[in-house]
């Protein structure tokens, strides 16, 4: 370790040794990082909306983003938390053997926003607890897993948890560009295609015109 750069020697055919300077990683800094990118991502989608549009019920499965919000924090709770023997001190009622299907998916008229917001912050500072307290290679159980594979480490869940949050904050771009249009990745970084409004409406013009040419075929 020299100047908090780890030197790697790369071996080149027909090229010879090479010295590369690449900065040091911690695994688990990384994979947190990118959860709570995800997180992020996720919440943003409420901003600027009204308490009808972060419920509305936007594709024929009923998605909606406060739901979102709900589902995801369950989620974090539950792998977080159970998993590692780490319980949640708060009830979930939707979450109980007795509770009707898709409870965790929407929120009732008397879940408010701040209430179902708060959780989710809540459910980050559970989770980072555990992550911070456990070694990546920490052994957990996961009680709704078959048992055959059941057993899991702290890094399989990260991981895990990182896919589950980033395929529903797709969910919640998609429901948001349908409530009023908007879209992008992130707060501060859209990472969409630079255009306005009439370039959009040609664009999606012309994808239209290729779809019909193609059934054609």
């Amino acid at each position: 370790m020299q100047n908090g750069l780890v030197v790697l020697r790369l071996v080149l055919v027909g090229v010879g040794d090479m010295l590369l300077d690449v900065p040091a990683s911690d695994p688990k800094a990384d994979l947190h990082r990118y959860l709570q990118i995800a997180r992020d991502a996720l919440l943003w989608k409420l901003d600027g909306l009204s308490e009808y549009d972060i419920r509305r019920p936007m594709v024929p499965t009923g998605t909606n983003l406060l739901g979102l919000i709900k589902h995801v924090a369950s989620v974090e709770l539950g792998y977080f938390g159970d998993t590692f023997g780490r319980p949640f001190d708060e009830p979930l009622p939707w979450l109980e053997d007795d509770a009707e299907p898709n409870a965790d998916m929407w929120a009732t008229a008397d879940e408010s926003r701040e209430q179902i917001v708060g959780l989710y912050h809540r459910a980050w500072a559970h989770s980072d607890a555990t992550i911070e307290a456990l070694a990546l290679d920490a052994i957990g159980h996961v009680p709704w897993w078959p048992d055959d594979r059941s057993e899991v480490t702290l890094h399989r869940i990260l991981v895990h948890v990182i896919a589950e949050t980033d395929r529903h904050a797709g969910h919640a771009d998609i429901i948001r560009e349908l409530i009023d249009g908007s879209a992008g990745l992130r707060d501060g970084n859209d990472n969409m295609a630079p255009g306005d409004q009439a370039w959009w409406e040609s664009y999606r013009s012309r994808l239209e015109r290729v779809a019909q040419e193609a059934a054609q075929d």
